[in-house]
């Protein structure tokens, strides 16, 4: 039986989180060890110099998320596992599929026109004032990182939609140009029953709002941040809300159910919010301890994520290698003998 193949790019340009963890990897890594299912995972690491300039920052965060989702439990005998700048036919095929693409569809762009908008509304005569060739054109490259692989399937947030079906019309439009059937047409993925975390201030945890809590943060650090969870002003014995709580949800996040109700049950009986908290972080303390240990492990011998990193570029070059030879052939570029 054919394996289905879903993909999954996570960008390197920050260090992973509460709200990462519950929204995307766990998912992901549940997910890895389905036998019907193969697996692409890949460090979108050319799509974090679109946003960052900092090679030490994105040096940093590649390091950091590889070593999460290893520490983890990524299975990467199963997943392929990879780096994308270690995949030199992903930038070919980009030009490639530039080659083909209707400059009218990326100027579609959500992220282009959310730019240009930005611009506008700051009274610059240029439109395209500090918009790179990177963000216009990175659509082209995010379907490179699909197409290459023929991937089915790519779970993604509803604001990816676009690009997804973007790939899909690059796809469809190699396609008939050339005649032959060399791209699957991919198809996104959208959970809705995905958690979103809120994060300190009680807006959704992101770290273009600076309110978030590090995944593998020191126990010490941990506890500090949070206590700075913002809550209200009731006071112990007054019955609280769970449902509008951030204490709360962080919690459900990674309770059971039944634990979850038995707090559920606190909440209504007035537990104070220094208690709250304390009971929070002893529960995200526990269950973080092993793998925070195997991270830290991990961090310290960047050899063998080196390695593994390596290892999974093989075999995903094993894969990307002879497509690029027939794409090369179909467009004219084939060698002569």
């Amino acid at each position: 039986m054919t394996k289905t193949r879903v993909l999954t790019g996570i960008t390197t340009t920050g260090t992973p989180h509460l709200g990462n963890y519950v929204g995307a990897i766990r998912p992901a890594i549940a997910a890895s060890q389905d036998p019907n299912v193969q697996s692409y995972y890949f460090l979108a690491d050319f799509h974090a110099l679109i946003k960052c300039q900092d090679p030490k920052r994105v040096q940093e965060s590649r390091r950091e998320i590889a070593a999460t989702w290893l520490a983890l439990g990524l299975d990467t005998d199963n997943a392929i596992f990879y780096r994308q700048s270690d995949i030199p036919e992903i930038p070919e095929l980009t030009w490639m599929l530039s080659c083909v693409c209707a400059k009218g569809l990326m100027n579609r762009a959500h992220a282009y026109k959310a730019a240009v908008a930005e611009n506008e509304e700051a009274g610059n005569q240029d439109p395209d004032k500090g918009i790179t060739m990177g963000l216009f054109g990175y659509p082209v490259l995010m379907a490179a990182d699909i197409l290459m692989f023929n991937a089915n399937k790519v779970p993604v947030g509803r604001d990816q939609i676009q690009h997804i079906e973007m790939a899909r019309d690059m796809a469809g439009r190699f396609n008939h140009l050339f005649k032959n059937n060399f791209f699957t047409l991919p198809e996104a993925v959208v959970d809705d029953k995905v958690a979103v975390l809120n994060g300190l201030d009680g807006r959704k945890m992101s770290k273009s709002y600076n309110n978030t809590i590090p995944l593998f943060v020191a126990e010490k650090k941990l506890l500090k941040l949070v206590r700075k969870i913002k809550t209200n002003s009731l006071e112990p014995g007054e019955p609280k809300d769970p449902d509008t709580c951030t204490l709360f949800q962080i919690y459900s996040a990674f309770a059971s159910a039944e634990e979850a109700e038995a707090m559920r049950q606190e909440y209504a009986n007035g537990i104070g919010w220094g208690d709250a908290k304390n009971r929070l972080f002893e529960y995200l303390n526990e269950q973080l301890r092993e793998p925070r240990e195997r991270y830290q492990a991990l961090m310290e011998d960047p050899g063998h994520i080196e390695s593994v990193l390596m290892k999974g570029a093989e075999r995903a070059r094993a894969e990307a290698a002879p497509t690029m030879d027939r794409l090369r052939q179909a467009v004219g570029l084939g060698r002569f003998v």
